[in-house]
């Protein structure tokens, strides 16, 4: 059975930072891309950053020089550092796999950057 459990969110005083996880099981995670993607309220869920299977990262221009999107295959986990947050980066957080023909969402985490 294929399972993205995301964590690490909560709530984030703005210039702080939070590390999210996202762990996968079910699946060959090694050869999937995984990407961090987001969802405020009253808006479209964007991408915000990717992995490829070999180390490849690219991310949304909003996020640049802030997040770091990383990947540990030995223990199927992608990982999103988050840091200089500010409250247009309050959303839900969900971590998805892609692979050719196939992908994979997990149930999202919530971010909230308040003071």
């Amino acid at each position: 059975q294929v399972q993205l459990v995301e964590s690490g969110g909560g709530l984030v005083q703005p210039g702080g930072s939070l590390r999210l996880s996202c762990v996968a099981s079910g699946f060959t995670f090694s050869i999937y891309a995984m990407s961090w993607y987001r969802q405020a309220p009253g808006r479209q869920r964007e991408l915000v950053a990717s992995i490829t299977s070999g180390g490849g990262t690219d991310y949304a221009d909003s996020v640049k020089g802030r997040f770091t999107i990383s990947r540990d295959n030995a223990e199927n986990t992608v990982y999103l550092q988050m840091n200089s947050l500010n409250a247009e980066d309050t959303a839900v957080y969900y971590c998805k796999a892609r692979f050719i023909g196939s992908g994979y969402w997990g149930q999202g985490t919530q971010v909230i950057v308040s003071s």
